[in-house]
C-alpha cells in the first residue's frame, strides 16, 4: 500500500511540477528548459538500477553468476546494434549455457 501511494504521489508531483513550470501556453519557461532533458534521463537510470539489482543480488549479497554473464552478453549485443529480440535471445542462451555447464 505504501509503495502504491508513493508511486502515484511521485507521478502526481511530476505532473504538478511540469504544469507549474510552463507559462500557460504549453511552453516551458526558459529558466526551466533543462528540466525535460533531465527528466528524460530518469527512466533509463531506474531501468538500469532494476537490472543491476535483479542480476547481481542474491540473498542480500552481491553474487556474480550466470545472470551477470548473460546481461553482459546482452550488453555486447546492444553495443553491436542487434535487434531487441536477438539481444534477449543472446542473453538467455548465454545464461542457459553457463548454467548448463555448472
Amino acid at each position: 500500500f505504501v509503495l502504491v501511494v508513493g508511486s502515484y504521489s511521485c507521478k502526481l508531483f511530476g505532473v504538478a511540477v511540469l504544469a507549474r513550470l510552463g507559462d500557460g501556453s504549453g511552453d516551458l519557461d526558459p529558466r526551466f528548459a533543462w528540466f525535460p532533458s533531465v527528466a528524460a534521463l530518469i527512466p533509463p537510470a531506474l531501468f538500469a538500477a532494476l537490472i543491476a539489482v535483479q542480476t547481481l543480488e542474491s540473498d542480500g549479497a552481491v553474487q556474480l553468476d550466470a545472470r551477470a554473464v548473460g546481461v553482459a552478453a546482452g550488453a555486447v549485443a546492444v553495443w553491436r546494434r542487434a535487434p531487441f529480440v536477438l539481444v534477449v535471445v543472446v542473453a538467455m542462451a548465454v545464461t542457459a549455457l553457463i548454467r548448463w555447464q555448472t
